[in-house]
């Protein structure tokens, strides 16, 4: 086996679940108060994307023989950003919302690159590198909508 590897694997694998259910969460309050029908469906794109991509994390949980979390975060950083980005889209500003989301991604993206430097699981490691990906991309189109409104 891979000594703590696994371990360390399956617990490192469920933070980053969570974390991307909070944006999952996250995406569909933004995209239900934004004006722009514009990012709607870029903010309902990327809850879609980071839903599939929570799952693959989920697979890779159960692989390892863990149990994969169902829902977001109760308390932590991931979910005051949310909590952030509830307050902004109630006042419905999508310029606020995007902020939001951007801090939220930003989030995230840290998060990965965190888990990537970590003592894991060969295979882990490559689902998660997977999933690094698609968040870098979603970070990344997100950075430059923000940089789009501000032009």
């Amino acid at each position: 086996m891979f000594g703590n590897d696994g371990n360390n694997s399956v617990g490192t694998l469920e933070t980053l679940t969570t974390t991307l259910i909070d944006s999952v969460n996250g995406y569909r309050d933004a995209a239900e108060n934004a004006e722009g029908t514009k990012f709607q469906e870029i903010f309902r794109r990327n809850a879609d994307e980071r839903s599939r991509v929570a799952e693959e994390l989920r697979a890779e949980i159960r692989r390892l023989g863990g149990n994969p979390p169902d829902d977001g975060s109760v308390l932590g950083a991931t979910h005051q950003r949310f909590l952030d980005l509830k307050a902004a889209v109630t006042g419905r500003d999508d310029a606020a919302i995007v902020n939001e989301v951007e801090r939220g991604e930003d989030y995230l993206k840290e998060k990965f690159e965190a888990a990537l430097n970590a003592d894991i699981d060969p295979q882990a490691r490559s689902v998660i590198e997977r999933a690094y990906q698609s968040v870098r991309q979603g970070h990344d189109q997100i950075r430059n909508l923000k940089q789009g409104l501000s032009a």
